[in-house]
């Protein structure tokens, strides 16, 4: 039979694996939105050596984008507060479907699929209500909305589904914003950070908050392995003397671990952590401080330090063949592996945006 450490790796490969359908849009690795000079903004197909593979033009600022698991189709959403999200046909770069979000609503730079495709889910903020919500739109049948449910708090970011079943993962960062006042942050007094999980039909299953010395640290965005451990990485909304810890680890029915270093180390990071991903084989968990221009890898199973990794804006992060791919503002494509940042590519017509999204 064989052992749990061959089973998880089993499964991240076949995670890791693009989907057939894919094929036709030349099998990319990642997807990444970027700016594109001064005004234009595209999202990218590229390859594991960071070489583009397709180019799709958007009408704005991209943030993150979710791909479709049987087809050659992104989900490419705006980044908060824009109200539009376009489904692409990676193949031809057409725009099969437009979604805009309802009155009330707008989108929170993040969506994710249902196991089977049919369903696509989308963190959005209920502005008119205050509160979270999960836009749920129907995939097989044109992307029409079905309705919604609440998120399981204020201010939902990173959306993900966990490996092998339906059941989501919310990064509700507890912020409360108004488009009315742009980007500012209403409730930093009362703010309530927490980790939910909902089934596919919007049941709240688990929610885990945060001790409350630290409900000021805005859970932000989430990895997950393929045995159901969660990564999930925050921005510290406090003062940014406090050395708070920016990377937790979860798996449901648990406490919540927090993964923190010595005050000098993680003052470093500035308080912002604005990526999270877990490397191929699963031992290692990594979160990037685009404002600190570094990024620390953990030991996922003892939470030590396994190394810091010294790169200018460096924010998007994905598992890569041996440890991580990551992007950067400057329009570089990196591989990580143990402390070094192995450039890859660089492109200097672009601005990479804060995710890399693993196929």
């Amino acid at each position: 039979m064989p052992d749990r450490r061959h089973v998880l790796l089993g499964g991240l490969a076949l995670a890791a694996a693009p989907a057939t359908g894919w094929a036709e849009a030349g099998n990319p690795a990642y997807l990444a939105a970027a700016r594109v000079g001064p005004e234009a903004h595209a999202l990218f197909g590229i390859d594991a050596a960071g070489r583009d593979v397709f180019r799709v033009p958007l009408p704005g600022r991209g943030h993150a984008a979710a791909a479709h698991p049987l087809r050659p189709e992104a989900v490419a959403l705006a980044r908060r507060p824009g109200t539009y999200a376009l489904v692409l046909d990676c193949r031809s770069g057409r725009v099969a479907a437009r979604l805009t979000a309802p009155r009330g609503r707008h989108f929170q730079g993040h969506g994710a699929f249902s196991r089977d495709g049919s369903r696509l889910y989308t963190s959005e903020n209920a502005y008119d209500l205050g509160t979270g919500r999960i836009g749920i739109w129907d995939a097989a049948g044109g992307y029409r909305r079905l309705g919604e449910v609440p998120s399981g708090g204020i201010g939902p970011h990173e959306l993900l589904r966990l490996p092998g079943s339906d059941v989501l993962a919310v990064a509700n960062g507890g912020i409360l914003t108004h488009p009315d006042s742009g980007r500012a942050k209403l409730n930093l007094a009362s703010m309530r950070p927490s980790l939910a999980y909902l089934s596919g039909d919007g049941d709240l299953l688990e929610q885990v908050e945060l001790p409350p010395g630290l409900a000021r640290n805005s859970i932000r965005h989430l990895a997950a392995r393929g045995d159901g451990l969660i990564g999930f990485a925050m921005q510290w909304q406090g003062a940014l003397g406090e050395p708070v810890p920016l990377l937790g680890l979860h798996r449901r029915g648990e406490a919540p671990r927090l993964l923190g270093l010595e005050p000098a180390r993680q003052l470093r990071l500035r308080g912002y952590a604005g990526s999270v991903a877990f490397s191929g084989d699963g031992t290692g968990i990594a979160i990037t401080a685009p404002r600190g221009g570094r990024a620390h890898v953990f030991a996922a199973e003892s939470g030590s330090l396994a190394a810091e990794i010294l790169r200018g804006d460096i924010c998007g992060i994905a598992a890569g063949p041996a440890g991580f791919l990551a992007t950067d503002g400057l329009g570089g494509v990196s591989r990580l592996s143990g402390a070094d940042a192995a450039p890859l590519a660089r492109h200097g017509d672009r601005n990479w945006d804060n995710h890399l999204v693993a196929l």
